[in-house]
C-alpha cells in the first residue's frame, strides 16, 4: 500500500522559564570623584549579550550598567559612579539542541547600593530573566491510502486545524539619534543617569516579510548649573523588516525588542545635545492556523491487516488579548515631600495562580521615586507593589504572558508619602491542546475468510452501548454504506434498542 504523507514543519517551545537572580559587585570610586557622605540611588539598565542554545540547556550573558547617585563631603550637587555588572545565566531546556533558537528578556528588577567606606561601594542587583527555548521540528503524518479500492480499504480521517509556531526569527539592529535638552540659557545641565525602553508597537506579516515599528523611550536625570535636578523624556520612532522563513503572510507575531548596548553621551556644539547610540535586537515568534488531515484509523474489508498508531498532539489558540490594569497606590514617607525629581517602575516575573475558573497573573512591580524633602535634600522611596490580572481559563489550558507599563509614571507629593499612578499591560496568549490517534504505517496480512470455511452471509446483532458504526463494520469486515443500505438507515448514528443486519463482504 501507497500512503500520502505529509512533513508539518514548525517550532516546539521545549522551554519557558522565568529566572531570577541576585548579583553583587564591590566597586572603588575613581580618584577624580570626592568621597562618598551618602547614597541616594542606583539607575541602571540590564543589557543583552549574548544567547546560547546547548543540548538541554539555554544560556543567556549579559550586563547591567548602573549610576550610582551619592551626595559627596564636602556639599556641592549630586555625583555619580558608572559600574558594569556582568551576569550569567542557565535554564533547562530538555530536547534543545544547537539548532534551536533562545529568546531572552532581561530586566533589572532592583538595584541599591550601600558605602563600605567613603571610596568603597558594595552594589546589589535583582535580575529577572525570561527564556524562551524553541526547536525546529518536522513531523510526518500519514493523511491516508492512496489506492483503498484494491485492497477493499476503508479509512477513517481527521480533519481539523493546527495553530503551529510557524517560525523564530531574529534581527539585530543600529539606532542613532540626538536630543536637544529644554533647559536655560546659563550653563549646560549635567546628565546623572539615562534610562531607556524599546516598546514594538505594531508587527504585521505581509508575505515572507515581517513589518515591525515602535518607539524608543529615553528618559534622562540632569542636574542643573546651581545643582537643581530636572528629567527628560523622549520618544524616538524606528521602522524595521525581519525576512521570515517558513511565514505565509497569515497569522498571528510577536515582536520584543532588547537593548544589546546604550550610550549617551554630550554631542558637540554647547553641550545642550546629547547623541543617543543603541544596539537593539529584535526577537520575532510567527504563529498561525494550518489546515491538517490525519489517518485515524483503516481496515480491509478483505484481508486482516497489522497497524501501527501514534498520538498526535494539535495545538488550538484561547485567546490573545492585551488586558491593562491601572494602578493608584500612596508610598508613605514618613515626612513631608515638597516636590517630585523623578518616577521609575521596573517589572518583575509574573507568576500563575488558580482560583475556580479563573487564572490569577500577578506581576511583581518595584517603583522608584526620587524627591525633595522638607529641608530640600534628594531622598529615594523604592517599593514593591503586587499587580494582578484575571482572566477566564481552562484548567488544561496554557497561559504565556509577558507585562509592560506603556507610558511614563505619574507621581505627585501627597499627605503622608507620594502618590503614585501607572498602568500595566498583561500580554497574554492562552492555548489548548488536545491529542488525536493516528495511523503510522499498516501492512496486509492474510485474507479474512482463510481457513474459516463458510461464513454467514448476515450477522443480527445488538449494538453495545458507546459502540459507533465504524466500530461494527470493522469487527465484521464489511462497510458502513452497506449496513445502512442493509438497514435501511441513512445516518450513521445507530438506533437505541434495535437489533442490526451486518452482511459480510466475501
Amino acid at each position: 500500500m501507497e500512503f500520502e504523507r505529509d512533513t508539518i514543519s514548525s517550532y516546539e517551545t521545549v522551554a519557558e522559564a522565568t529566572l531570577s537572580q541576585e548579583e553583587t559587585l564591590e566597586s572603588i570610586v575613581p580618584d577624580a570623584c570626592p568621597d562618598i557622605l551618602r547614597i541616594v540611588d542606583v539607575c541602571g539598565q540590564a543589557t543583552l549579550s549574548g544567547k546560547q542554545a546547548k543540548e538541554g540547556m539555554a544560556q543567556v550573558t549579559g550586563m547591567v550598567r548602573a549610576s550610582i547617585l551619592y551626595q559627596p563631603e564636602g556639599g556641592g550637587g549630586l555625583r555619580r559612579v558608572e559600574v558594569g555588572l556582568p551576569f550569567t545565566c542557565q535554564a533547562e531546556a530538555p530536547g534543545l539542541t544547537e539548532r534551536g533558537t533562545v529568546l531572552a528578556r532581561p530586566r533589572l528588577c532592583r538595584a541599591e547600593a550601600r558605602a563600605l567606606n567613603p571610596r568603597k561601594v558594595l552594589l546589589r542587583v535583582d535580575l529577572t530573566v525570561d527564556i524562551t527555548a524553541c526547536q525546529p521540528v518536522e513531523r510526518p503524518v500519514c493523511g491516508g491510502v492512496a489506492e483503498p479500492e484494491e485492497s477493499g480499504i476503508c479509512q477513517r480521517r481527521f480533519q481539523g486545524e493546527n495553530y503551529l509556531l510557524s517560525a523564530v526569527q531574529e534581527k539585530p539592529f543600529t539606532f542613532s539619534d540626538q536630543v536637544r535638552l529644554q533647559s536655560g540659557s546659563g550653563e549646560a545641565p549635567v546628565l546623572l543617569a539615562a534610562r531607556t525602553q524599546p516598546v514594538c508597537t505594531e508587527s504585521k506579516l505581509i508575505g515572507s516579510k515581517l513589518i515591525f515599528k515602535g518607539m524608543v523611550e529615553v528618559d534622562l536625570l540632569l542636574q542643573e548649573a546651581g545643582g537643581g535636578l530636572s528629567t527628560s523624556h523622549e520618544s524616538m520612532p524606528f521602522s524595521q523588516a525581519i525576512e521570515v522563513a517558513g511565514a505565509d503572510g497569515e497569522g498571528d507575531c510577536q515582536v520584543e525588542v532588547e537593548v544589546t548596548s546604550f550610550q549617551c553621551v554630550p554631542g558637540a556644539g554647547d553641550g545642550r545635545e546629547l547623541d543617543v547610540n543603541l544596539e537593539l535586537l529584535a526577537q520575532a515568534q510567527a504563529r498561525c492556523r494550518r489546515p491538517v488531515t490525519l489517518l485515524q484509523d483503516l481496515y480491509s474489508t478483505s484481508h486482516l491487516m497489522e497497524v501501527e498508531r501514534e498520538t498526535y498532539q494539535l495545538c488550538r489558540l484561547g485567546e490573545q488579548s492585551v488586558r491593562p490594569q491601572a494602578v493608584r497606590e500612596l508610598l508613605e514617607t514618613g515626612e513631608m515631600v515638597r516636590s517630585i525629581v523623578d518616577a521609575r517602575l521596573a517589572l518583575g516575573p509574573v507568576s500563575q495562580s488558580r482560583e475556580g475558573k479563573e487564572l490569577v497573573l500577578t506581576a511583581d512591580t518595584w517603583i522608584t521615586v526620587l524627591y525633595l524633602d522638607e529641608n530640600e535634600l534628594v531622598q529615594c522611596i523604592q517599593r514593591s507593589i503586587p499587580v494582578s490580572c484575571r482572566l477566564d481559563c481552562s484548567e488544561g489550558a496554557k497561559c504565556s504572558c509577558f507585562c509592560a507599563c506603556p507610558g511614563e509614571v505619574f507621581a505627585a507629593p501627597a499627605a503622608g508619602g507620594v502618590e503614585v499612578r501607572f498602568t500595566v499591560e498583561f500580554h497574554c496568549l492562552t492555548t489548548e491542546s488536545s491529542t488525536v490517534p493516528a495511523v503510522t504505517s499498516a501492512q496486509l496480512g492474510e485474507a479474512r475468510n482463510a481457513g474459516e470455511g463458510q461464513r454467514p452471509s448476515v450477522v443480527l446483532r445488538m449494538p453495545a452501548p458507546g459502540e459507533e458504526l465504524w466500530d461494527i463494520a470493522k469487527a465484521h469486515g464489511t462497510t458502513m454504506e452497506r449496513i445502512l443500505q442493509a438497514n435501511e438507515l441513512e445516518e450513521e448514528t445507530l438506533p437505541v434498542g434495535r437489533m442490526l443486519l451486518i452482511p459480510s463482504t466475501r
